[in-house]
């Protein structure tokens, strides 16, 4: 028996102009503050004022006691690794001239689970429970249509100082942002 030839992956086909992209999320007028606060660098989820669970992704009503009592509040940006999958092929524009990219599920510091993508990190270094912080990106670039939303994806979370030591790039710790600098909330949605 000879040696198998062994071929080079194939190069992601370029989606034609005006294509249909499905990394893009649609906005609509209960999302928006939530897009809003990405393109400003900041990561929001949902909690009920009845029961005080946080939830994401964004609903109009808790997903534990069904209230209607929800409003925004700004996440730590804080993260660990519950698991992830790195995708070596996807053939949805514009997935496929990102491959392979690491697709994960994060627990963000205030309990809910995340969808999200993981960047900065080898597929190899990757390890349950290791800590992570939210980053944003625009979709592609100079390729992304105009006013396309920043999208949250995660990050290692850098090494803490070391004792005695700060450091500039320190954050200030997490606290939900005064109520005037939250997006308002929406009006409970009516009764069907």
């Amino acid at each position: 028996m000879g040696a198998v030839p062994v071929s080079a992956p194939p190069v992601p086909p370029v989606p034609p102009a005006g294509a249909p992209r499905f990394d893009l999320p649609e906005i609509d007028a209960f999302t928006r503050p939530y897009w809003d606060a990405a393109a400003r660098g900041h990561l929001l989820i949902r909690r009920c004022a009845d029961c005080g669970q946080a939830h994401h992704y964004p609903r109009e009503f808790c997903p534990r006691c069904w209230s209607e009592n929800v409003i925004w509040e700004r996440a730590s940006g804080r993260a660990t690794l519950y698991t992830w999958s790195v995708v070596h092929r996807n053939d949805l524009p514009p997935f496929g001239a990102r491959v392979p990219y690491t697709a994960a599920v994060v627990e963000l510091a205030e309990g809910p689970r995340m969808m999200t993508e993981l960047v900065g990190c080898a597929g190899s270094e990757l390890r349950v429970d290791m800590e992570l912080c939210v980053d944003f990106r625009a979709p592609d670039g100079d390729a992304s249509p105009e006013g396309a939303p920043a999208i949250p994806v995660f990050r290692p979370a850098p090494a803490p100082a070391p004792q005695g030591h700060s450091s500039s790039r320190s954050q200030p710790p997490p606290s939900s942002l005064p109520p005037s600098s939250l997006p308002p909330s929406s009006p409970p949605a009516a009764r069907r």
